[in-house]
């Protein structure tokens, strides 16, 4: 006899009205780093981070271990994150093996990719974006059918310019986010895989797909690559987007896209949100302390951040009164 699954206890995953930062430092963040985290490390960083009031996370990638050992230990990850009240779990799935094992394991969101480039597509997935967007059809119609609890997201990957194919128009980043709202996706995120995009070019898109979404959340996924990534972070949280992606020390990058860097700074992007008037719930200080398990666990990767370098301001990490 077999028992089903535990599933992460939340409610909606992304409220209405309300901003919501994911952490995806130990998906994104460990898939280039040449050492990374102990198992302990990781459930060091999740329990300080829940601690400082991060409750999403982005927990590993449904991977064959052999090949990519940084995600060896997901499982009992996600085992532990149901521990912890109110956390919501996400784990990447590239493809339907990765989703049944995700499914299997009880996390509560899949998240899957595909790009708005073919050519990255195909250097990525190893398939074309016909091919993938049949794929999460597939992965939909299995949670409809046997996981109705669990969240399903998607990622459109270079959203904003590709450096394999280079310019994507944004109408076939629309028209592509159309097609998986329609197949039952739950969020959709616009990639800046590669930094390649300017705060017009996230206001214009965001604010496109604020109206397509019709009430749907919908989230950004920016890199820092050329410096721009609070900037548009901020340009995106003036057209009503849901779901911010970030992580701590600006760990990351894309195996499939040639000078793809980190992501945009966890918490210098609570920075922006609080003193932007957003609630986030998260405490900077705490968040700050976060970094000496980075430091710990990877002595010789890079972390970037402003804020981790000049402090809090003696005015508080809240916006300030005018």
């Amino acid at each position: 006899m077999t028992t089903a699954a535990p599933t992460l206890k939340t409610s909606i995953a992304y409220p209405k009205g309300q901003i919501t930062l994911r952490e995806v430092g130990l998906r994104d963040g460990l898939q280039m780093v040449d050492k990374f985290p102990s198992t302990q490390g990781k459930l060091d960083w999740l329990a300080l981070e829940y601690a400082a009031g991060m409750r999403h996370f982005e927990l590993g990638t449904f991977l064959p271990t052999d090949r990519y050992p940084m995600f060896g230990d997901l499982e009992l990850l996600i085992a532990k994150a149901m521990e912890y009240p109110d956390l919501h779990g996400a784990a990447l799935v590239p493809n339907k093996r990765g989703a049944m094992d995700a499914f299997a394991s009880g996390v509560s969101e899949l998240h899957c990719v595909i790009s708005a480039s073919e050519e990255h597509n195909q250097a990525n997935l190893n398939r074309s974006c016909a091919d993938s967007l049949t794929e999460i059809r597939q992965i939909i119609e299995l949670r409809n059918s046997r996981h109705p609890e669990t969240t399903i997201g998607v990622g459109i990957a270079m959203s904003f310019g590709c450096s394999i194919s280079g310019e994507v128009a944004p109408n076939l980043v629309l028209t592509l986010a159309e097609n998986l709202y329609e197949i039952g996706a739950d969020i959709v995120s616009l990639a800046d895989t590669v930094g390649y995009a300017g705060p017009k070019q996230v206001e214009h898109l965001a604010r496109e797909m604020y109206s397509l979404a019709s009430g749907r959340p919908f989230g950004i996924h920016l890199h820092d690559t050329r410096g721009l990534g609070l900037a548009n972070a901020s340009a995106a949280l003036g057209q009503g987007v849901s779901m911010l992606d970030a992580s701590l020390g600006g760990l990351g990058g894309c195996p499939a896209a040639p000078k793809a860097t980190g992501n945009i700074v966890m918490e210098d992007l609570v920075f922006l949100c609080q003193t932007a008037g957003f609630d986030t719930g998260i405490d900077l200080e705490k968040l700050l302390l976060t970094r000496e398990v980075l430091k710990r666990e990877m002595p010789a990767q890079p972390l970037y951040g402003a804020l981790a370098m000049a402090g809090l301001p003696k005015i508080g990490n809240t916006v300030a009164n005018t």
